[in-house]
């Protein structure tokens, strides 16, 4: 886990800002879930043999014996609430989207600890290509206007339950001659989640995949009608992208549509910026009726480090024009209100009030490279007045202070 410092703040809040910007637009509402869920929400959705729940989940059982578990991800538990609250009364499809922490037990890696950020949008009620072909869009978006550039989409379809089973099948069946040179991994997952080896990131095993049959073979034709229309789509965006028929991901509640978003030059070196998919069977899963829904999710640290690498453009922080010197006891307690009075109007104003030398006070005013200084000493403290420092020219004048803000503000427009 780590700390974020205030070097790397700026990135953060862009991030922030941009994407609640783009959900303004898109009039997704922002959501906020527990980062403590029953275990079960994630047992039920993510699937009991995936990596999350096998390896990765941190889990506690409380004194009173309720098993919980630290949020791996964010999608489940969007649903949990979407049953909970009653929203599939409300018009559909439901957007909302989440920004927060998340937690895994895994290897650290570039980008990825054992506590890290994601953002996500889900949009729930909607099984039409058009929605799939968007959420694509805002993602892609999303990062360009975080700065960076060469995105590519790699996209696949998983199918529906139904027709998933003859491939599973034909998967098995390929399987059957080749189990034994694939690593120890795909062996235990051919026996519980087939599909699963196909996203097997061991060269030798990577060798053998690419022999095995494709999905997009086996699919029904409401699901490849499905996909074509999405892709029409994305031709029709100019969103680049390329078809991966071992994309699978690693979650069992997804179907249809999946995808993932590179850099282009970096496709296959590292983990994906985002990724998402359908999940139309996840309410299901969670004890309520049929519900299509797509989603994405997108991981901030990782975001961050391209940014850097791409010298993004950042906001920088506030330059201060003003800073304000006190002397003595009476001049520390005008100062306080002084302040305040300055932050409520707007106006932004240094101090260090916990110096008492005058020299050191100013050497400060002059790093931050201040137009005005305030001096208020023992003298003008008891007088209620105060000097108003040009640090230009250095020129100083004496003001009652009940009219200082007014001639603050004429000095700072002029």
């Amino acid at each position: 886990m780590h700390d974020i410092l205030p070097d790397d703040l700026l990135y953060w809040e862009k991030i922030r800002r941009v994407t609640f910007d783009m959900a303004e637009f898109y009039d997704f509402g922002f959501v906020q879930t527990p980062i403590l869920e029953n275990q079960a929400v994630f047992e039920k959705s993510l699937g009991v043999t995936s990596d999350v729940v096998e390896k990765e989940m941190f889990t506690l059982k409380t004194k009173g014996g309720d098993e919980l578990a630290l949020r791996p991800e964010n999608t489940a538990p969007i649903m949990r609430a979407y049953l909970e609250h009653g929203w599939e009364s409300l018009p559909q499809p439901v957007k909302a989207f989440y920004m927060g922490p998340m937690f895994r037990h895994e290897s650290p890696q570039a980008g990825r600890f054992r506590q890290f950020h994601q953002l996500g949008f889900e949009v729930i009620g909607s099984e039409d290509a058009v929605i799939d072909a968007q959420m694509i869009q805002i993602v892609m978006s999303l990062l360009a206007d975080f700065g960076l550039k060469n995105m590519v989409c790699e996209v696949n379809s998983l199918g529906d339950k139904v027709c998933r089973v003859k491939y599973k099948q034909a998967l098995k069946d390929f399987l059957r001659n080749n189990l034994k040179k694939m690593c120890s991994n795909c062996q235990r997952r051919s026996k519980v989640n087939p599909l699963r080896i196909l996203d097997c990131k061991e060269e030798g095993c990577k060798e053998i995949i690419a022999k095995a049959p494709q999905i997009l073979d086996f699919i029904c034709d409401d699901c490849r009608n499905h996909f074509k229309k999405l892709l029409e789509f994305l031709d029709e965006l100019g969103i680049p992208y390329n078809l991966n028929p071992n994309l699978v991901r690693g979650l069992d509640y997804y179907n249809r549509t999946v995808f993932e978003i590179y850099i282009e030059e970096k496709r296959g070196s590292q983990s994906a910026l985002a990724s998402g998919g359908r999940y139309d069977g996840l309410a299901e899963m969670l004890g309520g009726k049929t519900t299509p829904a797509i989603g994405f999710a997108a991981g901030m640290e990782r975001i961050i480090i391209e940014m850097k690498e791409a010298k993004a453009r950042i906001p920088s922080w506030p330059q201060y024009k003003l800073f304000l010197v006190q002397l003595g006891d009476l001049a520390k307690k005008k100062s306080l209100k002084i302040l305040e009075e300055f932050r409520k109007e707007g106006v932004l104003m240094a101090e260090s009030l916990s110096k008492h030398s005058i020299k050191s006070q100013m050497k400060n005013a002059d790093k931050l490279g201040v137009k005005l200084t305030l001096i208020l000493g023992q003298k003008e403290a008891l007088d209620n007045e105060i000097i108003i420092r040009d640090m230009t020219s250095g020129v100083q004048e004496t003001v009652p202070l009940a009219k200082l803000m007014a001639e603050v503000k004429r000095r700072l427009k002029s």
